[in-house]
């Protein structure tokens, strides 16, 4: 059988599929040669993250196809429930990179409360020339004590809880699919410590909150607009490290000029891979391009995971 990993998988991934009898072709084929290459190789699996697009069309042109994997969490470049319908297996890694995500988030947070994401800015500017001054402009506030609101608790969610709870902070979260949930901490001598959280009602987590973080799927619609910022803390700090589209950007950007916001970490965007020129000059903005995933390890997990997903379902058909 012939698997196609289009978008690139880790080594270890690739050699775990070799090993289990599978052929596979690691090219990168452009989208508009996709349905021929597909088809002039009897393709039976397709690996893809996000750059490819596996739409309806391609899904009846491409009769061969057996699978479609998706190496990350996100399946929005993937008619799913139409691929399904056809017959095929749809899989992705939803497990492979919580823990990436989860110190991304921690990353933006610890470098807006310390103010790093402007001095980032301004040292190369006027370091040498204005050090005292920027040094005065820097005063930060520690996250220990502060509240912090996870919108979407599930594996990522959880991860975020538990970095938050060791950092000292108090966790609040919302989730409309589970009424609680229980954060395990594991620590490098053996000890285990549990806490169980309730879900709150979103609006109490917003005023509550000193800082909220979002995990949840891309959403039809926006889930944070002007009147969702009007219900939070004075100063509150976001964090969406999710999906765009999730957060209005611009009610996002009247919210910091009016000091609602006082500064937001970005990892994802409504328009990307072409942001918003105003997202991108905000000083009071920490950006980073949709790289929640983008570790060594998580890309190792990846991998391995989709490896493994693939072997199972089909290594009955060789």
């Amino acid at each position: 059988m012939k698997i196609l990993i289009n978008d690139g998988i880790s080594k270890s991934g690739e050699l775990l599929l070799q090993e289990s009898g599978f052929e596979v072709l690691n090219v990168k084929v452009a989208q508009n040669q996709l349905e021929n290459y597909i088809n002039d190789n009897h393709i039976d699996a397709l690996l893809v993250r996000s750059a490819t697009q596996v739409r309806e069309e391609l899904i009846d042109a491409c009769p061969s196809l057996k699978l479609i994997g998706r190496g990350g969490v996100g399946m929005e470049n993937i008619d799913v429930e139409y691929a399904i319908d056809q017959g095929l297996h749809v899989v992705n890694t939803p497990e492979a990179s919580a823990e990436s995500v989860a110190e991304l988030v921690f990353a933006h947070l610890l470098g807006m409360v310390r103010n790093l994401h402007q001095s980032n800015r301004e040292m190369p500017l006027e370091g040498d020339s204005n050090f005292k001054t920027l040094k005065k402009l820097y005063l930060g506030t520690e996250l220990r004590g502060k509240t912090l609101g996870i919108v979407g608790m599930g594996r990522v969610g959880i991860a975020v809880a538990k970095i938050a709870i060791g950092l000292g902070m108090q966790v609040i979260m919302t989730d409309d699919s589970t009424d609680e949930v229980t954060v395990d901490l594991e620590f490098f001598d053996g000890q285990k410590l549990h806490f169980t959280l309730a879900s709150t009602d979103i609006n109490e987590l917003y005023q509550q909150s000193d800082f909220v973080t979002y995990h949840i799927p891309t959403q039809k619609e926006y889930v944070v607009t002007e009147t969702e910022f009007n219900k939070m803390k004075d100063g509150v700090g976001i964090i969406n490290a999710s999906r765009g589209g999730i957060i209005d950007e611009v009610a996002l950007i009247n919210a910091i000029d009016s000091e609602k916001v006082r500064f937001a970490g970005l990892d994802v965007f409504e328009n990307e891979p072409n942001p918003e020129v105003q997202l991108l000059m905000n000083p009071s903005l920490s950006l980073s391009p949709h790289i929640g995933a983008s570790t060594i390890e998580a890309q190792e997990r990846i991998g391995m995971e989709l490896a493994k997903k693939v072997i199972e379902l089909l290594k009955d058909q060789f």
